[in-house]
Order: structure tokens, then sequence, then C-alpha cells
């Protein structure tokens, strides 16, 4: 075996542990605040190693996130095609999301919040990379749901967004208090988006 492959494995290993490092550190800071110091300490690394794999904080912060997304993607793009119905396959999509890390289901927030401090290119980036990993799988199954005459007709896109919004709330404290656990969050998730919340009368009228 060459030797080469050896070096890839642990530059690679290496790699993927100050992704790791720094995604949990701008989960709960500013992008301003975090520091390559503060990212080595947490990865139990020199400064320069984290240089030299990632040349700059930018370039690990884009990084660490064009990574988590694609991990995002590929797991929603597989829960996206699992058979059953347009309701069950959104429901494996977003139990698939639930299912994960406190700090990883959060790190989708972090678009939104840092990108526009990069500049228009690398904004693209991360918006594009963002859609790629969830709107999109989810509008295709809507598409399929509104298809099949599941959903009434209405613009998948903007849909699958308030179905994203949706998820998304229960990313903050307040909901962690409200739900014991996650099968209650997804639960709320299905009922408000399916059934919405207006109330009916005793009578069964709405």
């Amino acid at each position: 075996m060459s030797m080469s492959a050896p070096r890839r494995s642990t530059a690679t290993a290496t790699a993927d542990k100050i992704r790791a490092a720094a995604a949990a550190l701008f989960v709960i800071r500013n992008y301003a605040d975090v520091t390559i110091d503060q990212v080595a300490d947490a990865a139990d690394l020199t400064k320069g190693a984290v240089y030299h794999h990632f040349h700059s904080k930018e370039r690990l912060y884009v990084d660490a996130l064009l990574h988590d997304l694609d991990k995002k993607r590929r797991l929603h793009v597989s829960a996206a095609k699992t058979g059953g119905t347009c309701r069950e396959r959104l429901r494996t999509l977003t139990a698939s999301f639930l299912a994960l890390p406190g700090d990883e289901r959060k790190l989708i927030q972090l678009v939104r919040r840092d990108s526009n401090i990069f500049d228009d290119e690398t904004r693209a980036q991360l918006v594009q990379a963002y859609q790629a990993a969830l709107p999109d799988p989810i509008e295709g199954i809507l598409r399929d749901g509104i298809r099949d005459g599941e959903i009434i007709p209405c613009d998948p896109r903007l849909l699958a967004w308030q179905f994203v919004a949706t998820v998304e709330v229960l990313l903050t404290e307040y909901a962690d208090q409200r739900f014991s656990c996650d099968d209650d969050k997804l639960n709320y998730v299905m009922s408000v988006f399916f059934g919405g919340c207006q109330a009916t009368s005793p009578g069964g009228d709405a």
C-alpha cells in the first residue's frame, strides 16, 4: 500500500476534527468572536496545525458549513426517496433531521445569521448549499404531493420554505422547554403543517 494513503487518511481526520471544533464554536458565538486560537484549543491542536488545513478563519467557516450542508443534503435526499405518501416521506425527512445532535441542527441557521458578512460569491455559495440541503428535497416531496392530489394546488417552493421555517422554530430554547422529546416536536410540525391551527366549533364546523 502506498504511504500516501495513511497520510491522506490522517489529514482528513485532522481536518474533520478542526471542522467539528470550529462548528461548535460558531454555533454558540458570533463569527467575529471566534478566533483560530479558540478553534485550536477546542480541537486540541496547535494554531499552526489549523492554518495548515485552513488558511484563514473565513475559509474554515465556509468549509465547515459547506461540509455540514452537504452531509444534510445527502441525508435529506435519501429520506426524500423513501416510499409512501407525501406526508410519510416528509415525516421521514424531518425525523432524520431532528435525530441529529443539537449543534448539528443549529448549524443550518448560521447561513442566514452570518452570510451577509461575506462577499457576494461566498454568500451565494452558502445559500445554494443551504437550499440544496433543505428546501430543495422538501419541495420535491411537496410537488409529488400536489401531483398526486394529497396537497391542494399551490406554489411548492413557497410551501417548502414555510415548512422549513416551521421546523427551524423548533431549534429554539423555548421549543426545547415546551416539548419533552423530538417525537413531540415532529408530531407538532406535521400536525400544524398538514392540519393547520384553526379551531373547530363543538359541532365540527370551522
